[in-house]
């Protein structure tokens, strides 16, 4: 058929732009891994001479004896620790500063409103004129940054991405009797993971979930005004710039979310529980991990615990459990791995690896 032709004195028809070859299907794979913890130990019995509690108590509820505060004296922070972790990360995977093409800072006690803390730490390593962005998604951020930078990899955006979950909460914490519910739960610390593009197109995620609960914010929140309290609640001077947690609710929501969120992420992979090598989860609570494991029937080297030495360091929990495993040598390539966590917003998510 022939094409039509334009009228005489018409502006001549555009050509048809080239067809575009499709990008290249790729895998993504953890190339390397990092973690950093400040120099002050805070023990269940420093605990005790600050405020009314107990190393029993502590642990019978949390499962927690120790976690390493920062010390801000000495230069340590989420800046900080995050660069540390991440020059480990790429030592790890045998690279260097200037092969990375972006970056994400998982945090929720970023070094300031501006910068983004991931500006910071590629300066602090000598790294390229690379994207650089924080995530905020508390305790779920880490694992909401492996799922959006395994995306960016695999949609041929980018080839070498390094990822930091990082939290110091200490500095929101009140340690004295009126903060005892939270202070003893929290800890502060950093780890991260270089991902990487690789022609073996098996390796990368499998599955994975992503959730929110605006409505349940109130659980728990950071206010630095009066306008930040819930309706209901009186504003507080005193409870400023501190988090602020119903911890019977967010122990409630946990406890029901977890198992099927693990379930959920089973069902999209069409894989049972005895697939998985390891569950590398949130570490929140003790009781909530022992839980789980009971639910599904894992022995207990399938799911990991370090909560009893770190307590809970929110976007950093997630990776101090993988750096800790990979070293031991617990997880490495072949393993289907699932990253689980919950936490403020409310939010809880997931992420299923064939490493």
């Amino acid at each position: 058929m022939t094409p039509p032709q334009p009228a005489p004195g018409a502006r001549p028809l555009p050509s048809r732009p080239p067809s575009r070859a499709a990008p290249k299907a790729v895998g993504v794979r953890i190339a390397g891994t990092g973690s950093a913890l400040p120099s002050r130990v805070l023990t269940n019995a420093d605990l005790e001479r600050m405020m009314d509690t107990s190393d029993e108590w502590i642990v019978q509820r949390t499962g927690i004896r120790t976690r390493y505060i920062a010390d801000r004296a000495k230069g340590e922070s989420s800046y900080s620790l995050s660069a540390t972790a991440l020059t480990l990360a790429l030592e790890s995977a045998g690279l260097e500063a200037k092969d990375l093409d972006l970056l994400i800072v998982a945090t929720m006690t970023p070094e300031m409103s501006c910068p983004p803390t991931a500006c910071r730490v590629l300066e602090a390593i000598g790294g390229p004129q690379a994207g650089a962005f924080d995530l905020s998604g508390a305790c779920c951020g880490f694992v909401f940054g492996l799922n959006c930078a395994h995306d960016l990899i695999k949609s041929g955006a980018y080839r070498t991405v390094g990822l930091v979950g990082c939290d110091t909460l200490s500095k929101y914490m009140d340690y004295s009797d009126a903060g005892r519910s939270t202070a003893i739960i929290f800890g502060d610390g950093a780890g991260a993971v270089v991902l990487r593009a690789t022609d073996d197109t098996d390796k990368g995620i499998i599955s994975q979930a992503m959730h929110a609960d605006g409505g349940g914010w109130k659980h728990i929140y950071v206010p630095e005004c009066d306008m930040d309290f819930p309706c209901g609640v009186a504003p507080d001077p005193g409870k400023l710039c501190t988090v602020q947690m119903n911890g019977s609710q967010v122990f409630k929501f946990a406890v029901g979310t977890f198992p099927e969120l693990i379930q959920q992420t089973l069902d999209k992979a069409g894989l049972t529980a005895a697939d998985v090598d390891m569950f590398v989860c949130h570490q929140s609570n003790a009781r909530i991990l022992q839980a789980a494991r009971e639910r599904f029937g894992l022995p207990e080297e399938k799911l990991y615990v370090n909560i009893d030495r770190y307590g809970n360091t929110v976007a950093a929990s997630v990776p101090l459990c993988l750096d800790e495993l990979r070293r031991g040598g617990r997880v490495r390539d072949g393993h289907k791995v699932m990253f689980v966590a919950f936490g403020g917003g409310l939010t809880w998510g997931s992420s299923l690896w064939q490493l």
